[in-house]
Parts: C-alpha cells; sequence; structure tokens
C-alpha cells in the first residue's frame, strides 16, 4: 500500500474504532460530561494528563502503522511491514494501552463507575482479540521476525528502554 491510501485507511480506522470505543461509547454511556468535574482532589488533572498523553500515543501509534508499516491497524487492511518504531519499542499494544487510558481518564475526570466497568470490559476484549487472533496471525506473517519482538517488548506493560532489535 502506498503511503496515501495507508494515511486515509488509518484516518478512517481512528474515527470508527478508537474514537467509537473511547469516545463516543463512553459520552453515551453517562450524561456526566453534562455535569460538573470530579470533586476528588487529584482526578481531574490526573484524567486530563491521561487523556491528553494518551490521546497523543494513539495519534503517534496510527502514523506509524501508515508511515512506516505502509497499512492500517484495520485486519483489512494490515500493514506490510511489522511495525516495531517510536512508541512500539516500548510497548507491542499501545493502540489498546492508549485507549484504555483514554476511558480510564474519563472515569477519573467524570468520579464515573460505569466508565470504569466499561473499561473492564473492553479491556478484556481486546485482551482476548491480542491472544485469539492478533498474536496467532501476526506469528503467521511476520514468522521470527514477530516471535524475537514478541520476546522483546511487553504487551501491556511498557518496558522502560527502548528495544533496539
Amino acid at each position: 500500500m502506498r503511503p496515501l491510501p495507508a494515511i486515509a485507511g488509518s484516518a478512517l480506522f481512528f474515527v470508527a474504532a478508537p474514537c467509537v470505543v473511547a469516545g463516543l461509547a463512553p459520552f453515551l454511556l453517562t450524561d456526566r460530561y453534562h455535569l460538573p468535574l470530579s470533586t476528588v482532589p487529584g482526578f481531574v488533572p490526573a484524567g486530563s494528563i491521561l487523556v491528553t498523553v494518551a490521546v497523543a500515543l494513539l495519534i503517534h501509534s496510527f502514523a506509524r502503522f501508515a508511515l512506516e508499516g505502509l497499512g492500517t491497524p484495520a485486519p483489512v487492511a494490515p500493514t506490510e511491514k511489522l511495525v516495531v518504531g517510536g512508541i512500539y519499542r516500548h510497548v507491542r499494544n499501545p493502540m489498546y494501552v492508549a485507549v484504555l487510558s483514554i476511558i480510564l481518564g474519563q472515569a477519573l475526570l467524570f468520579s464515573s463507575g460505569a466508565v470504569v466497568a466499561y473499561g473492564v470490559i473492553v479491556g478484556a476484549a481486546m485482551a482476548s482479540f491480542v491472544k485469539l487472533y492478533e498474536e496467532p496471525t501476526l506469528a503467521r506473517r511476520y514468522g521470527a521476525e514477530y516471535e524475537a519482538y514478541r520476546r522483546a517488548v511487553p504487551g501491556w506493560l511498557p518496558r522502560l528502554t527502548p528495544w533496539r532489535g
């Protein structure tokens, strides 16, 4: 895939998946967005920082797929190359980690137990999808290259130093 179609496809998938899962669904789940922010000390700044950093990492991750991998995160238009640069040197699943962080950040911002519960369900679905579909698919597609990457870079909790594989 050429860079322009990869960028367009990634942008479309960005709106269709993480914007819906981390934005629209929590918004529809609770109308706390229309109420004052949390009154629990520290929740608003922590939630704000979490959401801001996670959105930046999510955009970075999508850009890596389009520009480094020449594809999209969507299973119907996968990357031509294994994406291992940028934030992917620290964690294998930065998109999922970012989406869950955005959900958690919103739960803090609005002191919403419903959004926390939603985040737990989304996290379980993501972990299952990674284990049952993504990892086997990447192992078949990229073979030894993916296995070396998988052994060196954690899936969910980022390593502090970047992998130099």
